[in-house]
């Protein structure tokens, strides 16, 4: 790995996962903040269920590495990433319910349908999406509001309609769940779907750090490029992958009849792709010479992945 070493890179991003825990355990604590009536103790328990205890916290990573490229207060950087982890947690659980992927199993535990029931997952899903906005906007993330409004106007556009939500919609089209299948642009689905949270994690750090246009677009360029990195990695997982290390059935995707990089490209042709955009995600952040070097290595994490 380009200037980091496998062991201080995972000491990182173990270091990152661990404060992230930490601050979303206070976050989804039971105790009420001004304006609120209630936390209600079914809904809350369903909301840690779901955001705790589990995932390796990349996407909150992704902020904290790349902010840490512009000096920002880590304090500040772990906020941002634990209301984009809450965006991520609420997909996990609306995409296991049976109406979506209709998954038992997540991070090795029954997901939070089959732990509870659906009206919960709905409503826990619900709640860790609204808490998100709640975070990302708190006035010690930065004292310019403008900066706390592009963080938050981003991880709307991201999450949303142009983002993860229609990449969702367009992958299910292409299933056929809507009548016929519908073409499938696998990499459009997955520059929404998957990479928009990803591609999220890096300009947040450009925005924190109040990035020159040449800075964010390097971050921008990086963020997309892991970002199909990401999904090329778990298509292959997929097919090769282990269960137990996935913490979730293989082959779902065989199963269901979806178009991936890997039924479009082949194994080989998908391992060589990554290899590409490893490549690409190197040269895009380069500008920043070693303060990269730990986003480089991010990369290589992402695309050499086992679970």
């Amino acid at each position: 790995m380009t200037g980091t070493s496998p062991s201080d890179f995972a000491k990182r991003l173990d270091k990152t996962a661990d404060d992230t825990e930490a601050l979303l355990g206070r976050l989804l604590s039971d105790d009420i903040l001004h304006d609120e009536i209630a936390r209600p103790k079914r809904l809350m328990d369903a909301m840690r269920y779901s955001s705790l205890n589990g995932g390796k916290r990349l996407r909150p990573f992704l902020v904290v590495e790349s902010a840490a490229v512009f000096g920002v207060p880590r304090e500040a950087a772990l906020l941002v990433g634990a209301a984009l982890e809450c965006i991520h947690c609420y997909s996990l659980i609306h995409d296991d319910l049976p109406a979506m992927d209709n998954s038992d199993l997540r991070r090795g535990r029954p997901t939070l349908h089959k732990q509870t029931d659906d009206a919960t997952a709905i409503l826990a899903g619900d709640g860790l999406l609204t808490i998100a906005f709640d975070i990302v906007t708190r006035d010690e993330i930065h004292r310019d509001a403008n900066v706390r409004l592009l963080l938050t106007r981003a991880l709307a556009r991201c999450a949303g309609i142009g983002g993860m939500v229609g990449g969702q919609i367009l992958d299910l089209a292409g299933e056929g769940r809507f009548g016929d299948r519908e073409p499938v642009d696998v990499a459009r689905i997955q520059q929404m779907k998957t990479g928009a949270l990803l591609r999220y994690g890096c300009i947040a750090g450009a925005i924190l750090g109040q990035a020159s246009k040449a800075e964010y677009q390097a971050l921008d360029d990086y963020g997309r490029a892991l970002g199909e990195a990401f999904q090329i990695a778990d298509d292959l997982l997929d097919v090769e992958g282990d269960a137990a290390a996935l913490g979730k059935p293989s082959g779902q995707d065989a199963a269901l009849g979806k178009t991936t990089f890997v039924t479009q490209l082949g194994i080989e042709g998908a391992k060589q792709r990554v290899r590409d955009l490893l490549a690409r995600a190197d040269s895009a952040v380069s500008i920043f010479g070693d303060r990269a070097a730990v986003l480089q290595a991010a990369a290589r994490f992402v695309a050499e992945r086992k679970s």
